[in-house]
């Protein structure tokens, strides 16, 4: 499993007729996808946008992956997060 996650804006609504799912859309969605498909099995990989939010954190760890190239998207900032503990 790989995980990514992207911090920003997105546009929501319900789609379908006959059966009815709600739906989000968005550059954001796009550049969450690309976090994921640019991440590594069992990680959760996040953006520099993430990062930026949860940096002081003392429950999360980061390691700096640099700039990658995502499809579509150019180099973007990625980290892997991860909880700072490992006593569940």
């Amino acid at each position: 499993m790989r995980v990514g996650i992207h911090t920003g804006p997105i546009v929501a609504g319900i789609v379908g007729i006959k059966k009815f799912a709600y739906e989000v859309w968005g550059d954001t969605v796009n550049t969450a996808s690309r976090m994921e498909s640019s991440g590594a099995v069992g990680e959760v990989n996040i953006s520099q946008s993430s990062y930026e939010l949860l940096k002081d954190d003392s429950d999360f760890v980061f390691e700096d992956r640099g700039e990658i190239q995502a499809k579509g998207k150019g180099e973007l900032k990625m980290f892997f997060v991860r909880l700072a503990t490992t006593d569940l």
